[in-house]
C-alpha cells in the first residue's frame, strides 16, 4: 500500500514538473515578442481620438466610432473615492478607479463620453456604467485616473468641464 502511495507521489511530482517547464517556454517565448499595439490596448481601455469636425475614432482598431454631440457646458465634475474599488455598480460591472468609466444620472450604460476640463483643453473618453453623483452641484464622477488625466490641479476634488456624448 506505501508503495502504490509513493509510486503515485512520484508520477504527479514528474508530471507537475513537466507541465512547469512547458509554461516556462511559452512566457519565453511571449517575452521575446514585442508588445505593439496590444500594449496600447492594455494600457489604456479606450484609445479614442476626435478631430476638428468631431469625429471620433478608434487608435486601436483604426475605425471611425461616431460624432461628438455637445451635452452640457460648464458643468462641476469629481472622481469617485478609493473606497469604492471593487465594488459593484449600478451596471453590474465590478469599479475600479484605475478605468475610463463615469457615473451620470441619465446617460445610458455603455454611453461613451468625452469630458474636456475647461481650465487647460485637456480631455479624455470614459463610458458611463454607474448612477451618480447623488450631489446636486455635481453632473458627472469620474474615476480616478481618468479625473487626474485631466485636472489642472492634482490636489482639486472637482473641476469644470465640458461634457459631449459620442453618438453613431
Amino acid at each position: 500500500m506505501k508503495k502504490s502511495i509513493t509510486l503515485f507521489f512520484l508520477f504527479v511530482a514528474v508530471v507537475f514538473a513537466i507541465a512547469q517547464s512547458q509554461i516556462s517556454e511559452k512566457q519565453k517565448t511571449i517575452a521575446s515578442k514585442p508588445l505593439g499595439p496590444m500594449m496600447d490596448t492594455l494600457q489604456k481601455k479606450y484609445a479614442f481620438v476626435s478631430n476638428k469636425k468631431g469625429i471620433v475614432k478608434d487608435t486601436i482598431q483604426d475605425e471611425v466610432i461616431g460624432r461628438l454631440n455637445v451635452y452640457k457646458k460648464s458643468v462641476h465634475a469629481s472622481y469617485y473615492a478609493d473606497k469604492f474599488n471593487g465594488k459593484r455598480t449600478a451596471s453590474g460591472v465590478r469599479f475600479s478607479n484605475s478605468d475610463y468609466t463615469a457615473a451620470h444620472k441619465k446617460f445610458p450604460f455603455g454611453t461613451k463620453l468625452k469630458i474636456t476640463n475647461e481650465a487647460n483643453g485637456k480631455s479624455v473618453f470614459v463610458e458611463v456604467v454607474d448612477r451618480g453623483p447623488f450631489v446636486r452641484s455635481r453632473e458627472i464622477d469620474l474615476t480616478k485616473r481618468a479625473f487626474m488625466e485631466i485636472a489642472k490641479n492634482k490636489g482639486a476634488g472637482s473641476m469644470i468641464v465640458t461634457i459631449e456624448e459620442v453618438v453613431k
